[in-house]
């Protein structure tokens, strides 16, 4: 199995929102990071970023969340013209995978249209619920026909233990990550936004923007022990993490 890096988008937030402390005019940039899994059974996107249209007008898909959400990629900073650099398209996607549906994580499942997507029930739920909106949920970018996988517990995706789905539930009623084994680099831990920056896993620090921090402390805990057992955790949006990883075409395997 390969795992490639993918671009999914680029914010400018409050840096505050991650980490409390901060001055509240600081703002922090923010890759938005999407993974290609290569086996030999499908090939599996987990995460879909930022929709293509939020470059040049991030309001009129997301509303009022455009304001402390604000894209600064360029045209090519998208999962499909990514996708496109390994000679693929979207409909040589088999499985997606949402870590959560806030637009940063399935602006794109649109294009998707051959896919499944594998998400947490709860998500789900709480992407239908009557609060959805306010909750960070558009429906523009979670809700589409494809046929969809609710899950509840860890699923193993392909049965050969090469790529675990695990729930890390905090940042989100139903945010999921996956643990990827590969047979020269080892195990990787896709955290999204169960932990988004290294700082706040070593100094257990909650987003603002968490759902539920004492659950969301639990999913922490979860993911020092994988980190502990030997698996490198690749976080939702950290910025120097970014920089180091070997991007597109230079897979992981």
């Amino acid at each position: 199995m390969k795992m490639h890096i993918l671009s999914g988008g680029r914010l400018r937030m409050r840096k505050s929102v991650y980490l409390p402390d901060a001055e509240r005019s600081e703002t922090i940039d923010l890759p938005v990071s999407c993974v290609l899994l290569r086996h030999s059974q499908g090939n599996v996107l987990f995460d879909t970023g930022c929709h293509p249209s939020t470059v040049e007008d991030s309001a009129s898909r997301w509303g009022t969340m455009a304001k402390a959400m604000v894209p600064i990629g360029g045209p090519a900073d998208n999962v499909v013209s990514e996708l496109a650099t390994l000679g693929l398209v979207p409909e040589d996607i088999d499985v997606v995978v949402n870590s959560h549906f806030h637009s940063d994580h399935c602006g794109c499942n649109e294009f998707f249209k051959r896919a499944t997507v594998f998400c947490h029930h709860k998500e789900l739920e709480a992407a239908q619920g009557p609060d959805a909106i306010q909750n960070g949920y558009v429906p523009a970018d979670w809700q589409h026909p494809m046929p969809t996988v609710a899950i509840d517990g860890e699923r193993d995706v392909f049965g050969d233990g090469r790529l675990m789905l695990v729930p890390l539930p905090g940042h989100t009623p139903g945010t999921l990550g996956a643990v990827a084994t590969l047979a020269r680099d080892g195990s990787f831990l896709l955290a999204a936004d169960a932990v988004a920056l290294r700082a706040n896993l070593d100094r257990e620090v909650m987003p603002r923007n968490t759902w539920n921090p004492d659950i969301a402390m639990e999913s922490l805990q979860e993911i020092k022990r994988l980190e502990r057992s030997g698996s490198t955790v690749i976080f939702g949006h950290d910025v120097t993490q970014w920089e180091e990883l070997r991007k597109g075409g230079n897979a992981y395997e």
